[in-house]
This record gives structure tokens, sequence and C-alpha cells, in this order.
């Protein structure tokens, strides 16, 4: 899988979604410490032990560069940022239960939107796996020759 590379200054406002999504029972927020292993155990649940060490790791950072999808109290998505290498974005996961209702693009645009306000001009998404739904969502384009990128020599 290729990277992608998005502007974060030509972004649409994630506001609008976020709330659409939080009239709906849903909040998109930014992660706290005391969150750290109920986020990274539902994403060792629900997705792969490499996505839970990345999430793992932005909470090791302050503040956490991790943002989450909440209903009825439990995490139904989660999108990261600058865990694996500086300016990366990803990765990115939402239940597959509540995948038709926006939750991944709002998580994706107001993690873009923290990068943009902590200084980055571009994100690159690493090792994209829905690479259409990138382009739609915030115009991302493949970087040529970036597979497999800094996933090369990955331990499983």
């Amino acid at each position: 899988m290729a990277d992608l590379l998005v502007k974060l200054y030509d972004l649409p406002a994630s506001a609008p979604a976020r709330e659409k999504l939080y009239a709906a029972g849903v909040e998109i927020k930014r992660a706290i410490g005391p969150e750290r292993r109920a986020v990274t155990d539902w994403v060792l649940t629900k997705f792969s032990k490499c996505w839970a060490s990345e999430a793992d790791c932005a909470f090791s950072q302050s503040p956490a560069t991790c943002f989450v999808a909440v209903k009825a109290g439990k995490p139904v998505g989660f999108a990261c940022y600058d865990t694996t290498s500086r300016g990366f974005f990803g990765p990115i996961g939402v239940d597959e239960t509540e995948r038709t209702g926006g939750i991944g693009k709002a998580l994706l645009l107001r993690t873009l939107e923290a990068m943009r306000d902590a200084g980055y001009g571009y994100a690159i998404v690493g090792w994209a796996g829905p690479v259409d739904f990138f382009k739609k969502a915030v115009g991302a384009v493949v970087i040529e020759g970036s597979e497999p990128g800094v996933y090369k020599n990955l331990l499983k």
C-alpha cells in the first residue's frame, strides 16, 4: 500500500460533521491519559496489535495525539497522528457496526485539523488502505514510489 499526501491548509472544516454526529449521540474528542487503557484495549480487540501499539504511542505525547469517537460511553472509532513518524496521520479505525454514519470522516478531519494547528502544512497518510476514502474526504494524492515506505521492515 502506498502513502498519501494531504494539504492541511486546504481542509474542509470538521465542525459540521462533528455537530451532526453529536446530535446523533457520538462525540469526537481528543483522548486523555486516563483513557489510555480503554482505548488501546478496544483498538487491540477491534483491529490489530500494530494499531494498538500506535494508539499507545499517541498517549505518550502531551497532549495525546489520539482522537476517539465515543457513543454511549464506549469507543466506536479512533484516529492518531505522529505515532510511526512525525507528520504521519494514522491509523484510523471505526467499529464495523458504525461505518456508515460519517464517524470516519469526522475523525479524519478533526485529527488533521490538530496536525495543522500543531504547525504541519502537510500530512502523510502512511500505508493507506482505503485510498478512495482519503481522496474523496480530503483530496489526498498518492505519493509515487512510497510503497512500502517506513513500514518496510515492520516486526509483527
